[in-house]
């Protein structure tokens, strides 16, 4: 039985935003966590921080809370089948749903847009023919915000501050060139900045809980339908929009590098096959890698859950080292 929070995961989607536009604005990447995690095994730095930063994140939060992330209701092969294709899917298609679904879309991406359309509705069709006998109907909606809320809203201004501030003491253009200096510190300190905000901001959201996403893919034709996660969408891809459409600037990372946001690109069969099986291995499970690794960070600072959230995370990294 889930309980809507629209108010909780609104707050957290627009939180989500500000990473996102601050790691495009500071060193010219899409924030996409796949993408993180597949390029970290790989043995890249700048990935490898980012991975980082999102298990510091949810080391934080369990610290904070004092327990662990929520208990999977899947079975050892059900877990390793989701992250294996997740792993597998996200390879192929180049993105998840904070890459394709929260960048993308606000970037207007039509790769994005096509990407997020198939594992959505793959995802739904998953989760329809393996889930609804076991969901109870919804509990009201709960909008208030409690003292964990609360707490979450005001660490998030810790990384926040740090991420603007990056940007606003940032260097001048060099004379010759014209181009920003690279900053290489600088920049691993933005990756870990934006990526502990987006862990904070998504444990505000209440959606690293995959029995929430399960209960949303249900749809409003379900009994157990959970709204939460259109309400993050909501307070997420209408501000992402609007940042990067009006205030992303002459496209030159203020910390040096190359502007690597994507202007367009094909629509492929393996753009459409990952976002396929990405779609499958969601629906199994409701995780994606965002929430999967912060409750990986969260097991880890509480002990509890961490097996499961370990297989999970090596059966997607096996999935991900399939692929070239």
């Amino acid at each position: 039985m889930s309980t809507p929070t629209p108010l909780t995961s609104f707050l957290g989607g627009f939180g989500l935003s500000l990473p996102v536009y601050s790691l495009m604005i500071l060193n010219g990447n899409v924030f996409g966590i796949s993408g993180f995690v597949h390029r970290a095994v790989r043995g890249n730095r700048e990935a490898l921080i980012a991975t980082a930063g999102l298990i510091v994140g949810g080391t934080i939060i369990g610290a904070v809370e004092g327990r662990g992330p929520e208990s999977s209701s899947l079975s050892l092969p059900g877990l390793l089948l989701s992250g294996f294709l997740v792993g597998l899917g996200t390879k192929l298609s180049n993105g998840c749903t904070s890459g394709h679904m929260l960048a993308g879309l606000s970037r207007s991406s039509k790769r994005s847009i096509t990407a997020t359309a198939i594992f959505f509705c793959t995802a739904v069709a998953t989760t329809k023919l393996l889930h609804p006998p076991r969901f109870l109907p919804t509990n009201p909606p709960d909008y208030s915000l409690n003292t964990m809320d609360k707490t979450l809203l005001i660490a998030q201004t810790i990384p926040l501050l740090a991420s603007s501030s990056m940007s606003f003491f940032n260097p001048k253009k060099s004379p010759s060139s014209g181009e920003r200096e690279l900053r290489p510190v600088a920049r691993l300190a933005a990756l870990m900045s934006t990526t502990v905000d987006f862990a904070l901001a998504l444990r505000l959201s209440n959606l690293t809980d995959p029995k929430k996403v399960t209960a949303f893919l249900l749809l409003p034709s379900h009994p157990a339908f959970d709204p939460s996660l259109a309400f993050l969408a909501l307070g997420a891809i209408p501000i992402g929009a609007i940042l990067y459409h009006l205030f992303r600037g002459p496209e030159q990372p203020v910390l040096g590098g190359s502007w690597a946001i994507p202007k367009s690109g094909s629509i492929d069969s393996k753009l459409v096959l990952g976002s396929v099986l990405f779609g499958i291995g969601w629906g199994i499970s409701g995780l994606c890698p965002g929430p999967a690794v912060i409750n990986l960070g969260r097991a880890l600072s509480s002990g509890s859950q961490l097996t499961n959230w370990l297989w999970w995370s090596f059966a997607f990294i096996v999935g991900g080292l399939c692929i070239n």
